[in-house]
């Protein structure tokens, strides 16, 4: 595992964490954490009924939860098309080396809002990306 020293890895780290347990909870399993090749990562990758899943996650601390219905600055925007490619060639990747060749597969992206102060979090799944 990483080790996190700014605010904002800290800030990612917890995302990721939060975003792990809200699969387990809605019965994923997890498979790896951080796959990491020279031209990009995969946050997260787990398993569903016989579906792969590659997550991006991406967190946000906000002053309030309140605040996420009306903000203009959504951390989704940040996946342009050059982050896609990067992170197609590592699923791909994935799946050659781990011989998933044939197995289903789909791209998300969960959107972990923090409010720190209240020590709460609020998901948004951006389900099925397309790469």
């Amino acid at each position: 595992m990483k080790n996190f020293t700014s605010n904002s890895q800290k800030i990612g780290e917890l995302g990721e964490s939060l975003a792990c347990n809200f699969l387990i909870k809605h019965n994923y399993s997890i498979l790896e954490r951080n796959y990491t090749r020279k031209w990009g990562e995969i946050d997260i990758i787990a398993v569903n009924k016989d579906k792969i899943y590659f997550i991006e996650v991406k967190s946000k601390s906000v002053g309030s939860l309140d605040f996420v219905s009306h903000e203009t600055n959504r951390p989704e925007d940040n996946m342009h098309p050059q982050k896609l490619k990067r992170l197609r060639r590592v699923v791909e990747t994935y799946l050659i080396n781990k011989r998933q060749g044939s197995i289903d597969w789909q791209f998300d992206l969960l959107v972990v809002y923090l409010d720190i102060e209240k020590r709460l979090a609020r998901v948004k799944v951006v389900d099925n990306i397309i790469l």
